[in-house]
């Protein structure tokens, strides 16, 4: 019994490591990068295509989501930063909702990074995420933002993305950790944007 408790204790040890660095120094990709387009299967649900503006395809890139800003956050559903970080994801999704002038112009996924559809549904009904969440069991997309960054992405990690002129996003914030203040998050989206 008592290995168990030790192998128990190290495993969750090790996880929140693995999730989370908030100590450590890690790479950021230079304000103004282009952030890889990559593709994305296309939520079930009606609702969730409406919110991010998709046709009937069975995939999609990001340049595709009608919105001028985009927010991804890179989540896992083992993470305890992530699961802590879920009520003040929540909190910047109905704050950016419940105001007409931004609704339709920034809008926010979350990829589960080398978790299956099962359990990025899992999170989101544990959670109650209202935005559409999408896997990345093979962790390809995990790959190419790791290539972006020149690091390990540890979770939760957020992208603030702007669309340009020719479909293409330029990141105007990356960072791992959590965003704290809702209010405050938008507020630097706003001013970093300019959408009114």
């Amino acid at each position: 019994m008592r290995y168990k408790g030790i192998f128990l204790l190290t495993f969750v040890l090790f996880f929140a490591f693995f999730c989370m660095n908030m100590l450590g120094a890690e790479s950021v990709p230079p304000k103004g990068s282009t952030f890889p387009d990559i593709s994305l299967s296309a939520p079930e649900e009606t609702s969730e295509k409406e919110y991010l503006g998709l046709s009937g395809k069975n995939s999609f890139k990001i340049s595709e989501i009608k919105a001028d800003v985009v927010i991804i956050e890179i989540f896992s559903m083992y993470c305890p930063y992530c699961q802590k970080e879920a009520p003040i994801v929540n909190s910047l999704y109905q704050l950016i909702s419940s105001k007409p002038e931004l609704r339709d112009r920034i809008k926010i996924i979350g990829i589960g990074a080398n978790n299956s559809l099962y359990e990025v549904n899992f999170f989101k009904d544990q959670y109650k995420i209202q935005f559409p969440l999408f896997p990345d069991k093979s962790l390809l997309i995990h790959e190419k933002l790791e290539k972006l960054v020149n690091d390990k992405i540890r979770t939760p990690y957020f992208f603030v993305i702007k669309k340009n002129p020719e479909s293409s996003h330029k990141i105007i914030y990356s960072k791992v950790g959590s965003i704290q203040s809702p209010d405050q998050f938008l507020d630097m989206i706003i001013k970093e944007t300019g959408p009114r």
